[in-house]
This record gives C-alpha cells, structure tokens and sequence, in this order.
C-alpha cells in the first residue's frame, strides 16, 4: 500500500520508515558517547521507541504514562496528564535516565515531565530526552532527535488506523485483511 504524499501539512510514515527512524536515533545516542542507567518512554507514543531502544541498548525500560492527545481520535490535544507513578521491573529510578518519546509537538509534554521527574525522583542524577521527530513551534529542544520539521505537520503514524477501530468492529477488520491478503498473494 502507498502513502499519500507528503507535503507542508503532512508527513506520511511506513511502518520500514518509523523503525528505522528509531535505529537511527538510537546510532545518534550511542555516538553522542552518553552513559545512561535506564530507559523511560512516554505511553503511548513512546512505547514503542522506547521497547526498540531497551532492545538495543539491552537497558531496562521504565513506562510513564502520559496523556493531553485523546480527543477526535487523538488528533486533539486536551489537558495533560502524568501518571502518579513509573513502572518499571527492575529496581528505582535512578542515575542517568534517556527518557523517550516519538515527538515533540508543543513541548509541554517534555518540559512537564522533566519537572516530574526533577521533583520526585531524587535519585536521578541526569536526563536526556530523545524523539524521532522534533517540531520547530516546540517550547522546548530535545537532547536527541531524528528529524526536524519546521512546517510542524501533523505526522501519520502507521500504528494510527487502530485509533478508531474498536472491538464491535475486529470480524470485520480482520475479515478485510484476510481478503487485502489473498488478493495480493499474501497468505501463500
């Protein structure tokens, strides 16, 4: 399947295209020569930065949980919320932490969970903030990024089509992908 084209509004991301964005921002984190203890990712865009990256850095992962996009099927942006607490498997966190996100669009997001962490967890030594993709009308710089997009297009995520199918709907998204499959040869 094509995407559509890419313009000043728009930027259209495969899904080859988003994990390789995330190797290539994990190659400009390991070359900058940081040492960090842990990996904290922002759900949901976050999550799956963060899961290759724990991969790759073979690092512990730590999730918080955040939330302003939930309105519209996610294409509008509400009240922040942080989550009360981190989870994690393995210890506290502590030291130094690449805290992870897929974007930075406003900046609110990041400054406010810097702020967090600076508050309630004493034991952080240092954070590092790395995005695949940093918007110029941001507030604030990522430490690490991929892309930067001075137009500030709304980006299409390949993971996005799942916003709006909901369970009532599974039969029939499924039922479609198994015909989407057989007409290209797929289920061979």
């Amino acid at each position: 399947m094509s995407l559509p084209k890419n313009d000043d509004q728009h930027l259209w991301v495969s899904w080859d295209e988003y994990h390789q964005l995330i190797e290539r921002l994990g190659l400009a984190v390991h070359e900058s020569k940081w040492k960090f203890d842990k990996i904290l990712c922002l759900a949901r865009g976050g999550l799956r930065v963060g899961d290759q990256l724990s991969r790759i850095f073979d690092l512990p992962l730590a999730i918080l949980a955040t939330s302003s996009y939930r309105e519209a099927a996610g294409t509008q942006r509400g009240d922040l919320d942080i989550a009360q607490y981190i989870t994690m498997t393995r210890g506290e966190l502590h030291g130094n932490v690449l805290l992870v996100d897929d974007l930075v669009d406003s900046g609110v997001t990041l400054a406010r969970v810097q702020q967090h962490l600076k508050d309630r967890y004493p034991a952080i030594e240092s954070v590092r903030s790395a995005v695949l993709w940093y918007k110029a009308c941001s507030s604030v710089k990522p430490d690490y990024f991929v892309q930067h997009l001075p137009t500030n297009p709304w980006i299409h995520q390949p993971f996005e089509e799942w916003d709006t199918l909901r369970p009532h709907n599974l039969a029939a998204w499924l039922k479609r992908g198994s015909a989407a499959g057989r007409a290209s040869g797929a289920d061979a």
